[in-house]
């Protein structure tokens, strides 16, 4: 991209919303919530179903999935006792699918 049309992209968009992007790829700077992410994208699932495909204990998936949570990546609802969770919405397989692609390249 020529530097003249990056800094027109970059014109127009606020400083927030870099900010905001930059939250967000945050997010995805851990391996642990990487893995959580994965595991929803073949359906929804509760903590102890989390722990036990990424074998891990419940005190640190809880903890990825409040940020992910915060982060509007992951949604849950209450079933019973239990808490399901499932992705937000498409974006997020989108932003994994082309994350993939791009160190595969």
């Amino acid at each position: 991209m020529e530097p003249k049309k990056l800094s027109h992209l970059i014109a127009d968009v606020s400083e927030d919303e870099l900010s905001d992007l930059a939250e967000l790829f945050k997010i995805f700077g851990d391996s642990t919530r990487i893995k959580i992410l994965y595991d929803l994208i073949s359906g929804e699932k509760n903590v102890t179903e989390l722990c036990e495909d990424l074998e891990m204990n419940q005190s640190a998936v809880s903890h990825q999935l409040k940020i992910l949570r915060t982060a509007k990546l992951i949604k849950a609802r209450r079933e019973g006792k239990a808490m399901i969770y499932s992705l937000a919405d498409d974006h997020v397989k989108t932003i994994i699918a082309m994350g993939k692609e791009h160190i595969e390249e």
